[in-house]
């Protein structure tokens, strides 16, 4: 597939397909007759891998280092799974992160909600004290 289709289906902008090259995290594609890269479909398995290192953090060096030791073959399994462990734990650490911040949030919208609830019941009261007043005074 040409580099658009690659960029459509996978929702990267050629240019960063391009970049992917040069760090070296996609494999070079191999070219047409007429010089424009042409991808094989496995590389939509490759790039969604890279796109959900990328969303949990992943650091680019590692993920080159990564492509690196997947180009070298499954002689380097062991330590690639030693990169995924540690990114692995780097993850669950930002998540109860991002937990622990989702609950102080959450506290905070509550502290305004029972805010606005009190000052409606102060304004409902007020007003009900108004009308009960201002009736009174209509029948003296």
């Amino acid at each position: 597939m040409k580099i658009g289709e690659l960029a459509k289906r996978t929702g990267l902008t050629a240019h960063t397909i391009r970049y992917y090259e040069r760090l070296g995290l996609l494999p070079f594609a191999d070219r047409d007759a007429g010089g424009q890269r042409d991808y094989d479909e496995s590389i939509l398995v490759w790039i969604g891998f890279l796109k959900r290192l990328k969303t949990t953090g992943m650091p680019i060096r590692e993920m080159i280092r990564y492509s690196e030791l997947r180009a070298m073959g499954s002689q380097t399994s062991p330590e690639r799974c030693v990169l995924l462990k540690l990114h692995r734990e780097r993850v669950r650490t930002h998540l109860a992160e991002l937990e622990a911040s989702l609950l102080v949030l959450d506290t905070k919208i509550d502290t305004y909600v029972d805010a606005d609830k009190r000052t409606q019941n102060n304004d409902k009261s007020t007003q009900t004290s108004r009308n009960q007043i201002g009736a009174r005074a209509a029948r003296s």
